[in-house]
């Protein structure tokens, strides 16, 4: 498996991409005003609305036809999204909830927030990879009897629990040496898995266009994907290297195979190897962000 690391401005560097993808995640900044060192997360309603399309139509170009995209934003946002997404080709196929698992977030004069909304579509009508997962999660209180074999992955994910800013981001949180949270919008490992285990197969590649702690890309290697990583900043990049070569304890994926083992043909969608030898970290230099780095690690 490879992986690719290209640091600067998405709306640039996806126009530099020659090789073709099979799915994308996109987790870009919701411009909420938060402090970004080289993104200005205060943009223009339309200004912000424009780059998002800019970005969807350069993924679609460079999708294989039956390719799918994650597309997550704000709740009160979707309308824009769906949007975007039709007018730069994407077909719509759902609307998935993520519920959160800590408290609601209060709002005065209307319901409290508990959920994002992650927007699933696909290049052309029909998706050329879905691997249709089954997971056994606790039963109801009103259920009787233990299921046999577990139930399919629906539109609401109520399962994952997203990386909070307290006690519960865990391990899997990374920290600064002060113990600060490096990045408080960390995806989740698990969140990452289930999109990439329905949406490829072991070979395909995925793209990150806002990658962030380059989690996409650690799910991508253990599960033997190729992946492509976008980040503006430079000490994202370094950070993103560092887990790609030295998977962390707290990184290792093998905690939630059996969340999945009622899945048929799981070891071949997963990827048979969960051993995969990690090489020693390159000696690498990391300029001004303007610079671009193209860094390929093959794994045989």
């Amino acid at each position: 498996m490879s992986y690719q690391i290209l640091c600067g401005d998405c709306t640039q560097k996806l126009q530099q991409i020659i090789q073709k993808v099979d799915l994308t995640f996109l987790d870009p900044p919701f411009n909420q005003q938060k402090d970004y060192a080289l993104h200005n997360d205060d943009m223009p309603e339309e200004q912000y609305w424009t780059m998002m399309k800019e970005v969807c139509r350069s993924v679609y170009n460079i999708t294989n036809d039956g390719g799918s995209i994650y597309f997550m934003q704000r709740e009160k946002k979707a309308e824009f999204v769906l949007q975007i997404l039709r007018e730069t080709g994407w077909e719509f196929q759902n609307l998935i909830i993520w519920k959160k698992r800590t408290s609601a977030v209060p709002v005065r004069g209307k319901y409290s927030k508990q959920y994002q909304i992650i927007v699933y579509a696909t290049k052309g009508g029909k998706a050329k990879t879905f691997n249709r997962l089954r997971i056994n999660p606790e039963l109801p209180a009103n259920y009787k009897f233990q299921r046999e074999n577990g139930i399919f992955v629906t539109d609401v994910w109520d399962d994952i629990r997203e990386l909070t800013s307290g006690y519960f981001a865990g391990n899997e949180a990374i920290r600064k040496e002060d113990g600060e949270r490096f990045h408080k919008q960390q995806a989740p490992l698990a969140l990452i898995l289930r999109i990439i285990l329905t949406s490829t197969n072991v070979g395909d590649t995925v793209l990150d266009p806002f990658c962030g702690t380059g989690t996409t890309s650690v799910v991508a290697l253990q599960t033997q994907r190729n992946s492509i990583a976008i980040e503006i900043d430079p000490k994202n990049i370094e950070c993103i290297q560092n887990r790609l070569t030295n998977i962390s304890n707290a990184d290792l994926l093998q905690k939630y195979y059996q969340e999945y083992i009622c899945t048929e043909s799981l070891s071949k969608i997963w990827g048979d190897d969960f051993g995969i030898e990690m090489p020693q970290k390159p000696n690498l230099e990391i300029g001004l962000f303007e610079e671009i780095l193209d860094v390929m690690t093959e794994y045989y």
